[in-house]
């Protein structure tokens, strides 16, 4: 990392979501806003809105993501960055994104730091939320507003701050099952699963096939904390990839196996206990609190098995960290400088800017913050 905290070109940074509902009467129209063009029937809507009204109508992704804002100012105000300000914008929900960028133009900023908060590559991880971008940047210009430039930060699935958290959450978890079964304990690394078609093309054009980047990050990752694990704790768990939260058409092939399907066949195989380890998440949103607190806990607890979810990073100060460190990095890198890019395991730092054909959509978008966006 260079050692200088300057942050130039960049006057802000934009924390980018997926947003979520924040009532029971949000529900429905959040959903349609994350549906949008496929012709989902109010109906089946309120149907797949059911995991959100058991939590009260509220997904805890917003709440989250200000908690997250608050560890970035208070870091950056540490580390001499306090005159940087950061802003956060939704891609589904209040703040939306257009808006919170509609703010920052009034604001005079010209030259956008951009952190998804999302780690992994993927088409719904990556190039989708370039899209949006793109979307927000093209309805500033028809208001007649000179939309900023925005450059989003590389992918951070093998940073330290955002490994090292998990390595303690599982380190953790595992203290937590009773002594006659931690030894033998399973670790189930889960992520959000996708469309294998979506999965292979996942990345740049070198990396598709067989899973494409998406797979090959999610396992570098997995490998990486299973040998911390080992390293502090002198056992070496078993671990998994698996998969949760599968959504649409039964008969298109999504990548396997499910989280619940897993635990039956370990709970048949004789593993006496299961550590899930949410890799694929930033935070405890929906997905992590339904699939796994909710739904897959109740089968462990159906097959008798004992079973513990290990932490996401949240606002943990060691991902804060990393956050100015992608920012200071990329700034570095902008301003023509060579700078040494933390990485772990054995892939390597990500790339700064996505390359052409990198997590394609099925009907191609304009896309900003890669090499064929329009506003770069």
């Amino acid at each position: 990392m260079p050692d200088q905290r300057d942050p130039a070109p960049y006057d802000a940074l934009l924390l980018l979501s997926f947003g979520g509902p924040e009532g029971p009467d949000d529900v429905v129209p959040f959903l349609e806003n994350v549906t949008r063009g496929r012709g989902i029937p109010k109906e089946r809507l309120k149907e797949v809105g059911q995991h959100y009204f058991l939590f009260g109508g509220v997904s805890p992704i917003n709440e989250q993501n200000r908690s997250l804002l608050e560890a970035l100012r208070k870091d950056f105000a540490e580390h001499g960055l306090d005159g940087l300000p950061v802003y956060w914008g939704n891609r589904n929900w209040a703040p939306y994104l257009v808006d919170t960028l509609r703010e920052m133009a009034a604001d005079g900023r010209r030259r956008i730091a951009v952190l998804a908060t999302s780690a992994y590559a993927s088409y719904s991880g990556c190039r989708q939320y370039r899209e949006n971008l793109a979307e927000a940047l093209a309805t500033l210009r028809a208001e007649g507003i000179e939309p900023p430039r925005v450059d989003k930060l590389r992918h951070y699935f093998n940073h330290p701050g955002f490994v090292r958290p998990m390595v303690d959450g599982v380190v953790k978890s595992l203290a937590e099952l009773d002594e006659s079964v931690r030894a033998g304990a399973h670790l189930a690394f889960t992520t959000h699963s996708i469309p294998t078609a979506a999965a292979d093309t996942s990345g740049p054009v070198e990396a598709h096939g067989d899973g494409g980047a998406y797979v090959a990050e999610h396992l570098d990752v997995a490998r990486v904390i299973a040998e911390a694990v080992r390293e502090e704790t002198g056992v070496a768990h078993p671990w998994q990839l698996v998969y949760q939260s599968r959504s649409g058409a039964p008969h298109i092939p999504w990548l396997e196996p499910d989280i619940c399907d897993h635990l039956e066949e370990r709970h048949a195989a004789g593993v006496p206990a299961v550590v899930m380890v949410p890799i694929g998440f930033v935070s405890d949103h929906m997905e992590v609190l339904y699939d796994l607190d909710t739904e897959a806990t109740a089968k462990a607890a159906e097959l008798g098995l004992p079973v513990r979810r290990s932490a996401t990073v949240g606002a943990d100060p060691r991902f804060a960290a990393a956050v100015r460190e992608l920012l200071l990095e990329r700034a570095a890198a902008e301003r023509g400088l060579v700078v040494e890019r933390c990485a772990l395991g054995a892939l390597g730092a990500s790339h700064d800017l996505c390359p052409v054909g990198c997590c394609p959509a099925r009907a191609p978008k304009p896309a900003a913050a890669g090499a064929d966006s329009p506003y770069t």
